[in-house]
């Protein structure tokens, strides 16, 4: 498939605003979403074990939107949701311990989407991208700066002064900085530049709302975003951060400590 191809079909299903035309996409209807089948489905075309009809199911639904896990666009109840499935490398419950640090991440005052686990198992995100009222045009940090996520590329020091930059608001600097002290504490080192986004709502950049939070091994072990150079931080290197783009240290070291407690009190605390 060429990159005009995937564009066509994409046309206006995609992140963010941007629409592509000619559009291909499949439009979405509030309908009933057989979970168990596109489960079964996506597990036959990662397993190659498929006669031609797991892709046009999957099709069907908005096709896959990218990443590490098949995941798929759902209309259920007038909202828009981005239901994700096991790929053949994750556990069983991978669902169930998505839903659990997603509500971990808002206990920490990180600020997510609204979330669910579907028939009990499939992780369900509302889209933040929608609302009632349209589009929000919404760009990863990866398409911002031509990065490449499959790749370590950035240092939280370049993310935080980047934030900076597009927002001009330092409270979105410390929201930055509180996800990074997440993702830390639970080990979630899949932190690629494609897991950050930033959101234009009434003539001013933001954050978007933070996605992608669970424990995970990420380069061999490593954060594939660095905090001060290092790939496997400690809290030293994270205050590091803090100072050199002019965070206040009490502050800092306050939000650390609120987020190690509160990881701990769950038995979520995944740093060693």
């Amino acid at each position: 498939m060429t990159i005009l191809e995937r564009l066509i079909l994409v046309g206006s299903t995609g992140r963010g605003a941007l629409e592509y035309c000619p559009d291909e996409s499949v439009a979405m209807e509030e309908s009933y979403v057989d979970f168990n089948q596109v489960a079964t489905e996506t597990e036959k075309i990662l397993t190659s074990d498929y006669a031609g009809g797991s892709l046009d199911t999957l099709y069907q639904y908005g096709g896959s939107p990218g990443g590490a896990r098949p995941k798929i666009f759902a209309s259920i109840e007038a909202k828009e949701w981005l239901v994700k499935f096991k790929s053949s490398l994750d556990p069983i419950n991978v669902g169930q311990k998505e839903y659990e640090y997603s509500l971990l991440a808002k206990e920490c005052g990180i600020e997510m989407p609204e979330t669910k686990l579907f028939e009990g198992k499939y992780f369900g995100v509302r889209r933040f991208d929608r609302t009632l009222e349209g589009k929000i045009h919404t760009i990863s940090v990866a398409g911002l700066l031509n990065a490449d996520y499959r790749i370590p590329c950035l240092d939280y020091t370049d993310l935080l002064k980047l934030c900076w930059t597009v927002t001009l608001d330092m409270e979105q600097v410390y929201t930055l900085f509180r996800q990074m002290v997440f993702n830390v504490a639970i080990c979630n080192r899949d932190d690629h530049v494609k897991n950050f986004s930033f959101q234009l709502k009434g003539n001013k950049w933001q954050l978007s709302p933070a996605y992608d939070v669970l424990p995970s091994m990420g380069f061999n072990g490593f954060h594939t975003t660095t905090i001060n150079n290092q790939g496997q931080p400690s809290w030293d290197d994270v205050m590091a951060v803090a100072s050199v783009v002019g965070l206040n240290p009490r502050r800092s070291k306050s939000i650390c400590d609120e987020i190690i407690e509160k990881c701990k009190a769950k038995n979520m605390y995944m740093k060693k």
